[in-house]
């Protein structure tokens, strides 16, 4: 008999469609509010990787199928294993995940709706964007549960402002999307309805741009973002060089000055 329900599920837990250099990650276990299963963590992983390798793939896009985008980890799972070894594992294996979201070429938009919280909430956090229906609700919940949500306080303390991020993590309590909005959690709220073409007006403005721009400076943002102030120069200087031999970069440069549209070759 199979141990793992989920291997016998008869939806996939993840998603996938590819349209025009776009790929829509879909979490799919709408029944547990898209909760993060070890199996679900597993798939998505993988899809990761493959993408971060595919380079006809430009823009990400993570949703969530039902009423939520992710509610977190899966508590009963959680719960399933006392040992110190199997915790371990389990917020290791969270942690690679959220690292492949910054450390993969291609930016990645957290599209969400519903409520996102702990794990949930980290993941919006470590998209490169976000946009929220004006119904969407964030909270990093554990601590009513006893569990101070440290894992998903590292996404969230980037995000938000000191204080304004722990008095999230301290109280547990829910934040509205237009306080998400105003604390810098994500980019855009719109009412349900525009949530997808307010999406595609951000998937359009980056297909309009090289990929061999975008893969360096997204690259470069976060690594600067952990130096000092003269290291994050030095690394950013090198990175414009490095970026201005790029046939794309003179290409660009050569199309303003003749005031017209440049033809990227992705080189």
């Amino acid at each position: 008999m199979n141990a793992n329900p989920e291997a016998v599920a008869a939806e996939p837990l993840l998603l996938r469609q590819d349209e025009g250099g776009v790929t829509t990650l879909t979490l799919n276990r709408p029944a547990q509010f898209n909760s993060l299963s070890q199996a679900l963590m597993s798939e998505l992983q993988a899809e990761l990787e493959r993408i971060a390798a595919d380079e006809s793939v430009r823009v990400v896009i993570m949703a969530g199928a039902g009423k939520a985008f992710c509610a977190g980890h899966d508590l009963k799972e959680m719960r399933s294993d006392a040992s110190k070894a199997f915790q371990q594992k389990l917020f290791r294996q969270c942690s690679k995940l959220m690292l492949t979201l910054v450390g993969m070429p291609q930016p990645v938009i957290a599209r969400v709706h519903g409520i996102a919280t702990a794990a949930g909430c980290q993941l919006v956090s470590m998209c490169d964007l976000a946009v929220a229906s004006d119904n969407a609700r964030f909270a990093v919940s554990g601590v009513n549960l006893g569990l101070f949500c440290s894992t998903p306080s590292v996404g969230l303390s980037r995000n938000l402002g000191r204080k304004q991020a722990l008095e999230m993590l301290l109280t547990g309590d829910f934040i509205d999307a237009p306080t998400a909005l105003a604390r810098g959690l994500v980019n855009r709220v719109v009412p349900p309805e525009q949530l997808d073409a307010e999406i595609r007006k951000l998937v359009d403005s980056i297909l309009a741009k090289t990929p061999v721009a975008i893969k360096l400076g997204k690259q470069a943002f976060y690594r600067q973002l952990e130096m000092g102030l003269e290291h994050a120069y030095d690394l950013a200087s090198e990175t414009m060089a490095c970026n201005m031999m790029a046939e794309d970069a003179q290409e660009g440069i050569d199309a303003f000055v003749a005031k017209r549209k440049p033809e990227w070759k992705g080189r």
